[in-house]
């Protein structure tokens, strides 16, 4: 209801479909979404469910923002949720969001990845895993690195020569 108010052309079924298909060919793929807390007339219901699309959908990462009213627009118009429930909504997801991404890390441990190198010490992985590591590489070149760990917010990996 909430994409449809918002003009989008595809449903929540659409979206969960496409990952399950995109899935099965590419299993080690890794999704990301972008999540508004607190849009006009989302109900507790609507919030549950992006809540939960996060482990329908095996979502890794999450960019989650607050509603904010623009200027004429029609969701401008709407009625809209008081600031503490959105703030808290957001908080919510951002939570979900951090969970989704620590799973993720998980299961990179032990991987072996070519990263691009975007500065000294951090690179990111194929599937856009911010990974940090030890050693020289150069800046902008790739680099084959072994993920040891995490810091729940990154991989953590040693340099393979």
């Amino acid at each position: 209801m909430i994409l449809k108010r918002m003009k989008r052309r595809h449903s929540r079924a659409d979206s969960i479909a496409l990952v399950h298909k995109i899935r099965a060919v590419r299993p080690d793929i890794a999704f990301g979404a972008d999540m508004i807390a607190g849009f006009p007339t989302e109900t507790d219901e609507h919030f549950a469910n992006a809540v939960s699309l996060v482990d329908e959908c095996d979502l890794s990462f999450l960019h989650v923002f607050p509603f904010s009213p623009r200027p004429q627009t029609p969701a401008a118009k709407m009625p809209q949720h008081p600031r503490p429930l959105i703030k808290t909504r957001a908080e919510q997801l951002r939570a979900k969001g951090a969970q989704a991404l620590i799973r993720h890390l998980d299961r990179q441990v032990g991987r072996e990845v070519m990263a691009v190198v975007e500065k000294p010490g951090f690179a990111r992985a194929p599937d856009f895993t911010e990974v940090t590591f030890t050693g020289e590489a150069i800046v902008g070149g790739l680099a084959r690195l072994r993920i040891t760990g995490h810091d729940a917010k990154r991989a953590i990996a040693e340099l393979i020569k």
